[in-house]
């Protein structure tokens, strides 16, 4: 289809292997969908819309990470036509709960899972966008939250860097005065070592922080360990505690084991 004259930046949403939570927290900002509307020219975005406006865009925003190989052509396509290029979620920014694959053998999950595993074509690993070509922004969580997903929208169309915080979960528990349920209650919890973004959803209901938003910059990973054992857990415990939707961010496993990939 060919693109109709505008003057507003195209904005372009792109899924790979994926969920497709990521993009439907876009279609969640109800009350600012509207003026996002009016701001830009929704080029691509096939969970929204099946109307396509050819590139080039000047925002994409790209969910899922790259398991197959007509997936590693397809982003490089997707780069050569974006100006920019933010990756949105744990799958895009980190290979995704997918990206268990990457620490065990590809054919003895497809002998498992399929009944004619023969007509699977897939990579082995499942890996980042960044790992494929260059990204801009890397917007984190799992999903990603819609107020730092508005900001980064914002940013890109002021001509700015966007403002999302690289400190850690704990910052946001201070921030909203709630009790360490790690240092008071004994409950095992990722906050120190996991990327801010959630505003501590999980400890200001009592629970413990999953990781869902991945590691911050440089985690003390010894220090988490030996915490998390003070909270009773064992190595097999903390392996698969960091075995989830970032499994791929860490540097190595916490224990020195195995990530935690399913036996």
């Amino acid at each position: 289809m060919s693109s109709p004259q505008t003057t507003k930046p195209k904005l372009a949403v792109w899924k790979f292997a994926s969920c497709d939570g990521c993009q439907l927290t876009l279609l969640d900002c109800e009350d600012e969908l509207l003026a996002l509307s009016e701001a830009v020219e929704i080029s691509h975005f096939l969970e929204l819309s099946d109307t396509v406006v050819t590139g080039p865009y000047d925002l994409s925003l790209v969910e899922g990470s790259i398991t197959t190989a007509e997936d590693r052509d397809r982003i490089r396509a997707v780069r050569e036509q974006s100006r920019f290029l933010v990756t949105i979620g744990a799958c895009a920014t980190a290979g995704g709960i997918q990206a268990l694959r990457n620490f065990a053998d590809i054919d003895d999950f497809l002998s498992v899972v399929y009944a004619s595993p023969g007509y699977i074509d897939t990579l082995a690993t499942s890996t980042a966008i960044g790992a494929h070509v260059p990204v801009d922004f890397e917007l984190r969580g799992c999903p990603i939250d819609r107020r730092q997903l508005l900001e980064v929208i914002t940013a890109y169309l002021a001509g700015r860097k966007p403002n999302i915080p690289n400190t850690s979960v704990c910052t946001e528990c201070k921030r909203r005065g709630l009790t360490c349920v790690m240092v008071a209650e004994g409950t095992p919890c990722l906050g120190p070592v996991t990327h801010a973004g959630c505003g501590a959803v999980c400890p200001s209901l009592s629970r413990g922080c999953y990781g869902c938003f991945g590691p911050t910059t440089d985690p003390n990973l010894s220090s988490m360990t030996g915490w998390l054992r003070t909270c009773g857990m064992n190595d097999d415990s903390i392996n698969r505690i960091f075995a989830t939707f970032n499994v791929a961010a860490y540097p190595s496993s916490p224990t020195g084991a195995h990530h935690g990939a399913p036996e």
